[in-house]
């Protein structure tokens, strides 16, 4: 990493900024709530002229292209969600959004609270270790987000959310292939302000937000915004005699903004922290103890997990500045820098018993600093962006995997320290040949370096990290430094065509770009021997721990109108893509010292194809029913996704596509959401009830019977009554997951399972241990029925 090159490209953005005020011609701002200085889908409503929620209509207005557009006029897929669409199906966190966002993944990643796993049209990540870039970029206002370590953002103080399918790079930002998730906060108001939530319900669930602004003088505002955010737990540890499932988190975010009298000038600096205390997430065993005969919990949310070190504990944080200087009529000059570090200390009982089997005390660092330059140009027919995108990353991670069953003390210990270096440029411009038919046409280059340094040993006893003084056990299996370059250009084309005013059609075509790495779970010993007369060389060890970069290429076809005055908007996209070199991380049990240890075995899957369909509608069935500001609506989303693996060659040299699956990618999903508004007192009532499903969801590129979730169906509802002048306060009663379904979200497992879809039995009548003695298959299940009631108000 250059420190000195990233700390240049920060203090030249705030000089860039601060030079162009001379020349910066008098032009005022057009997106008020997200200052458009965020560029992506950023989703607004227009101004409402009635008591009929925004969300109604349709008309929510983007500014995907650098220029406020409503919704139905871009050539994007997107969802967008505001602040108030938010409270009324009181969304908690991100993983709320996956149930009403179609062919998307949004989840706590499998024992964390904090970890987020997403997946879009196939592509993500499920296993958080260093060295891999996410499929999916997860951006907070406007900075992407490294690492999923504490990327399961809590909803608070938000001004919207936005989720863009497909490949993303041209116009903002770092390159994802899968799409991104882009969490904004709020502007800060003109005028003193104090906003004040509480909630209350099922689990001892007790949660404040409190946020406070002002200006100060005519130029400056600062604002404050806190959140205290807990909940009992689910289930109990009934080793440990703790929660398990709970909550405990204290989140706190300032705000600085600047803006010049004649709007040339804005500076927006904010800095956000979050310190999650919580209960470490621990699993439920799906079968019995094979060595102790441990029998099956009757709760799913309980557990007998012993592991208690470290204590779990992760803090995040960052600090940004965004800069926007109007440089003319048409130009307009945006500087967005960044610095973020996250820690996590978390153990992990991947068998869930109080044995010393399969135990994975755990650390996760992360830190990063980021530099974006981009020059925006806007006229009545051309309109786009030029950029710059530099980012230097540092993760590393340190787990012994604790396998006392198999050896008393054993340890099969892993280091991994991954050292990113990245820039980009990029481009993006819109042509309109007529106000009918428009050309957009981008591309971006990447230039990826990544340094990795691997070690991996088997010792008696714990490492230093966690207060132990290790013996090793042999000599160490990886002991590995290396360095890599991958660079690409990925072109992005769009051509749309408006048959009349209220409809769009177009097509486009998109590529995307993930770098490649180091597996930094991978096994020297294992590497292929090219000499067996000198042994393994470097040069093998290299190429056994290297993993190529995937690409995507993408087809999508889109139709998005609205009819009967509105009454009726839909925007209906079709997608095909073809997914190269598939990075799949994974662990095994593999023997070292002759010892039963621990592996990481990533690989390259070669070739697979996505095809979909996905629906978004409003229908609004009745307008004015009980006086002015009344609506009956009824929101739908659809997903489908056909996603196959057309080649996949296996550590052994084989294909084996015909019995591999897509994980977290479920082929249906769906939801309806009828909301009735009623004026009432001088207030409003609003209630919904939404109803999603998703179909069968494999956990692991394999199929799994003990972990693959079956098709469910959820069951949310909730009422808000807005009353006072402005509608200041409110209070809402919500419900989630009504009907108590239990469902899988993510599970370990380390046996033989099945032959032809049938379970492995041994001799003895059990299933045949893999890694460890006791037998792993363990899952984490969703959140089950949860009420509550919230208040709130503002000042």
């Amino acid at each position: 990493m250059k420190a000195r090159t990233s700390t240049f490209l920060m203090l030249g953005a705030a000089a860039a900024a601060l030079l162009a005020m001379p020349a910066a011609a008098q032009v005022a701002p057009t997106d008020t709530a997200s200052d458009s200085r965020d560029g992506a889908a950023a989703a607004q409503t227009t101004p409402n002229t009635s008591d009929t929620p925004v969300e109604d209509s349709g008309d929510i207005v983007v500014t995907a292209r650098r220029r406020a557009e409503t919704l139905l006029s871009v050539p994007i897929a997107v969802t967008a969600f505001s602040a108030d669409k938010l409270d009324k199906i009181g969304a908690v966190d991100l993983t709320d959004l996956q149930n009403v966002t179609p062919n998307t993944t949004l989840k706590a990643a499998r024992g964390t609270n904090s970890t987020l796993a997403a997946f879009i049209r196939g592509v993500g990540q499920q296993d958080p270790v260093p060295g891999f870039e996410s499929g999916v970029g997860i951006y907070l206002d406007d900075v992407y987000l490294n690492r999923p370590q504490a990327a399961v953002l809590d909803i608070y103080d938000v001004d919207r959310i936005e989720v863009l399918r497909g490949p993303q790079g041209t116009l903002y930002g770092r390159n994802t292939i899968g799409g991104a998730v882009k969490y904004v906060t709020k502007r800060l108001p003109d005028d003193p302000e104090v906003r004040v939530k509480a909630n209350y319900g099922s689990y001892d669930q007790a949660d404040g937000i409190v946020a406070l602004s002002a200006p100060i003088g005519d130029l400056i505002k600062l604002g404050v915004a806190g959140a205290r955010l807990s909940r009992g737990g689910f289930g109990r540890n009934t080793n440990l005699n703790i929660d398990n499932y709970n909550k405990d988190i204290w989140a706190a975010r300032g705000t600085v903004e600047f803006e010049s009298p004649d709007t040339r000038l804005f500076v927006r600096i904010t800095g956000d922290y979050t310190h999650d205390r919580s209960n470490p997430r621990n699993g439920h065993r799906l079968i019995p103890g094979l060595l102790s005969g441990a029998p099956v919990l009757t709760d799913v949310f309980d557990t007998r997990a012993g592991l208690t070190f470290p204590r779990q504990d992760i803090k995040a944080g960052g600090l940004s500045m965004t800069a926007n200087a109007q440089l003319s009529d048409h130009l307009t000059l945006r500087s967005i820098s960044a610095w973020r570090k996250d820690d996590s200390f978390t153990p992990i009982d991947f068998d869930a018993l109080p044995a010393v089997d399969v135990d994975v005390p755990a650390i996760y660092r992360n830190e990063q600093t980021s530099q974006e330059f981009q020059l925006l140009y806007s006229s009545d027919r051309l309109n786009g962006l030029v950029g710059y995108y530099y980012l230097g990353a540092k993760a590393s991670t340190g787990f012994g995997v604790l396998l006392s069953t198999t050896l008393p003390g054993f340890d099969a210990y892993t280091a991994g320290d991954v050292r990113t270096e990245t820039s980009s440029v990029y481009g993006d411009f819109t042509f309109d040949f007529t106000s009918q038919f428009s050309l957009s046409l981008g591309g971006r280059y990447t230039w990826d370096e990544r340094q990795s340094y691997v070690f991996k040993a088997n010792y008696i006893g714990l490492t230093s990290e966690f207060g132990g003084t290790p013996v090793p056990f042999g000599a160490p299996a990886t002991n590995f430094r290396g360095k890599a370059n991958f660079k690409r250009f990925t072109p992005r084309a769009s051509l749309s065509f408006k048959p009349a005013e209220d409809h769009l059609l177009y097509v486009s075509y998109a590529e995307g770009f993930k770098g490649g790495g180091f597996d930094p779970r991978g096994s020297g010993t294992s590497a292929p021997i090219s000499n067996p007369a000198a042994g393994r060389t470097y040069q093998d060890i290299y190429n056994y721990l290297l993993f190529r970069p995937e690409t995507v290429t993408s087809y999508e076809a889109g139709y998005k109108g609205a009819a009967f005055d509105h009454r009726l908007t839909w925007a209906l996209a079709g997608f095909y893509s073809n997914y190269t070199d598939v990075q799949v991380p994974g662990s095994v049990g593999c023997l070292q010292n002759g010892v039963q240890s621990f592996c990481g075995i990533t690989t390259n899957a070669a070739k697979a194809r996505i095809k979909g369909v996905e629906l978004e509608s409003t229908a609004i069935l009745a307008r004015d029913f009980a006086g002015a500001g009344s609506s009956v609506a009824l929101n739908g989303t659809l997903g489908y996704i056909d996603a196959r693996y057309r080649r996949f060659i296996g550590p052994t040299g084989v294909d084996v596509a015909n019995v591999r699956v897509f994980q977290n990618t479920p082929k249906w999903t769906a939801s309806g959401t009828l909301t009735g508004n009623v004026p009432v007192a001088g207030g409003l009532v609003t209630a919904n009830s939404t109803v999603s499903y998703r179909s069968l969801t494999h956990q692991f590129e394999t199929a799994s019977p003990f972990l693959d979730q079956p098709g469910y169906t959820l069951l949310d509802a909730g009422i808000t009554y807005a009353f006072g002048e402005g509608r200041r306060y409110s209070v809402g009663v919500y419900g989630k997951n009504l009907t108590d379904k239990h469902y899988k979200t993510s599970g370990y497992q380390y046996i033989n399972s099945t032959v032809a879809g049938v379970p492995i039995l041994t001799a003895a009548g059990g299933y045949t241990p893999t890694l460890g003695k006791e037998g792993v298959a363990t899952a984490f299940y969703g959140n089950p029925r949860q009420v509550f009631l919230s208040l709130g108000a503002k000042f």
